[in-house]
């Protein structure tokens, strides 16, 4: 019996499915990168709280030290501000409308090592409680995230400022929509006295606004008018607090202008005495 022949081969054998292994291996690559992303935005907005808490902790823990162990002041018990390193801390802030627990130290300087320990004052300008512009720059998404929340801050809302030998309070100035027929309004609330729309270079003036990260000259000793100088009647003593808007984007920045209206010079024999404005807790 004669042996078979070799099986004849069909004439076409399918091959794997290519528009099933393009689709798997697209799946696999964007699951992949998600998950990078993720882990991305888990590291910047969750790790990078916990190291900006440490170095927060660690400033507050320094600058008591040495509020502590300075040699006292003369009679008159002034504040200093010169000498300061980028990073130094030399000032607290609390805003009482965040709660009780909103507490920061501010350190010298904006770099992006500075403003990972907490708010950082811009360089140039005043210093709490100086004629001009007392400008604090902070991250608002990640790094402690201290302004995240600074656009719920309304009107005649304390910010308290604490130096070695003094609180300085000052409270956010009226938006635009405010201005007009302030008196009659809100103006009326005890805690707005000294905070109505300001005069002259500072007739235009508001309490919030967004501009493009160009624009330096909200931190001007007179916002947006970086060429003026108020004479030394005219000139406000104010605090500018600066943040990304909107969250998760630099595109823009979200301003706060407030304006002092009240300076507490701490007293020895008080140790506790505290501002009345840090008890207007939300």
């Amino acid at each position: 019996m004669p042996s078979p022949g070799p099986r004849s081969r069909p004439a076409f054998e399918p091959g794997p499915d290519r528009t099933r292994t393009i689709v798997r291996t697209v799946g696999e690559v964007l699951i992949t990168l998600g998950m990078v992303v993720l882990l991305f935005v888990v590291y910047e907005v969750y790790i990078t709280d916990l190291l900006s808490a440490g170095k927060q902790r660690e400033a507050t823990a320094q600058l008591d030290d040495r509020w502590h162990d300075e040699p006292a002041a003369g009679p008159e018990r002034t504040d200093h501000f010169e000498g300061l390193g980028e990073g130094d801390g030399f000032a607290k802030m609390y805003i009482p409308a965040f709660g009780a627990d909103f507490e920061f130290t501010i350190v010298e300087g904006t770099t992006a090592a500075s403003l990972e320990v907490g708010p950082g004052h811009y360089p140039d300008t005043a210093y709490p409680g100086q004629p001009g512009n007392f400008s604090v720059a902070g991250h608002r998404v990640g790094k402690g995230a201290p302004f995240n929340d600074i656009n719920l801050i309304q009107s005649c809302d304390a910010i308290v400022v604490e130096t070695q030998y003094s609180w300085f309070t000052y409270r956010m100035v009226p938006l635009a929509e405010e201005k007009a027929g302030w008196a009659e309004t809100k103006g009326k609330d005890p805690r707005c006295e000294g905070v109505g729309p300001l005069g002259g270079p500072y007739a235009e003036l508001v309490g919030q606004e967004i501009v493009l990260p160009t624009n330096g000259g909200v931190i001007a000793p007179v916002p947006h008018q970086p060429g003026v100088t108020a004479s030394s009647g005219e000139m406000a003593s104010l605090m500018t607090l600066t943040t990304c808007h909107p969250r998760f984007s630099d595109k823009e920045r979200l301003i706060v202008h407030a304006v002092l209206t009240e300076q507490l010079h701490k007293d020895p024999a008080k140790p506790d005495e505290r501002p009345a404005a840090l008890r207007e807790t939300g």
